[in-house]
């Protein structure tokens, strides 16, 4: 399905406007990071014995000093791709309005992009047509379930923070080529693929990244990381940076952040009639 440049933030916007507020899903893959503690119990893999399976990548590398997983065959990624389209469908059917799809922060889509961790010599490797190769498979396969009104992400990460590794440049590269994939929105984050990172953190230290896909590929993108106050994530999208921020950690310590932000920038909206019990008189 063709697709005219600039359609992407007409369809988020026309999407938010119908709908007044929309509910995400996020799919993902977890490759050679799966098989794992939740991180509120500790870190590292759960072996076979304790409920533990055989990890799946790219290449037979694993992360650190945890199991080596199996290398994925061609027939093996069809099924993951075609896995991707009927969660995609399943979100649809449970009413789900927006689609993310994860290939950032290690996990599996991101372990096929970067050369750190796909030695493949096949066509899902080598250069970045080949390792990006599944991501727009998967891509083009959620597209063509999901419903054409309600719009697509893709979460990646900008840099490894490793020498010889995937970074902004092959990044960009890669937006530009998601724009006829019929993919709406990028959201911009970074590392997680290798415990060998050098990750460089502050406030709004990503917000470079994000800006320098939404200048080199035309594609709307999201800022994300330790954007904490309304002031800050006011700033970035007012210079430019990105076309939205999004929250995670700040909305787990206080949930009604966005009402906040709206009070503290001046900014008239209706707050749940309940919350106006709690309003000083």
């Amino acid at each position: 399905m063709e697709r005219r440049p600039g359609c992407q933030w007409k369809r988020i916007v026309a999407f938010v406007h119908a709908q007044g507020a929309a509910v995400g899903m996020q799919l993902a893959h977890a490759g050679r990071k799966a098989s794992t503690k939740v991180p509120w119990l500790g870190r590292g893999p759960v072996e076979p014995v304790d409920g533990g399976w055989q990890t799946v990548a790219p290449s037979p590398l694993g992360y650190a000093d945890w199991p080596t997983p199996k290398e994925l065959t061609t027939q093996d990624i069809g099924d993951i791709v075609r896995a991707f389209a009927v969660a995609a469908a399943r979100a649809d059917r449970a009413r789900f309005d927006v689609i993310e799809l994860h290939a950032a922060h290690g996990y599996l889509l991101h372990q096929f992009l970067s050369p750190l961790t796909n030695h493949r010599a096949d066509g899902y490797g080598g250069d970045l047509a080949g390792r990006s190769r599944i991501l727009l498979e998967v891509a083009d396969a959620v597209r063509a379930v999901w419903p054409e009104r309600k719009p697509v992400f893709v979460r990646v990460s900008a840099s490894d923070w490793v020498a010889g590794g995937w970074d902004v440049g092959e990044t960009v590269e890669l937006a530009r080529v998601l724009v006829g994939q019929g993919v709406d929105l990028i959201d911009v984050s970074s590392g997680g693929l290798v415990p060998e990172q050098q990750v460089t953190a502050g406030p709004g230290y990503q917000v470079p990244f994000a800006r320098a896909v939404r200048e080199g590929s035309g594609l709307p993108v999201a800022a994300v990381g330790m954007i904490t106050e309304p002031e800050q994530a006011e700033q970035i999208l007012s210079e430019g940076s990105a076309d939205a921020v999004l929250l995670a950690r700040a909305l787990l310590r206080e949930p009604a952040w966005p009402l906040r932000a709206a009070f503290e920038l001046g900014v008239d909206v209706a707050w749940p009639p309940q919350y106006l019990r709690g309003a000083w008189t």
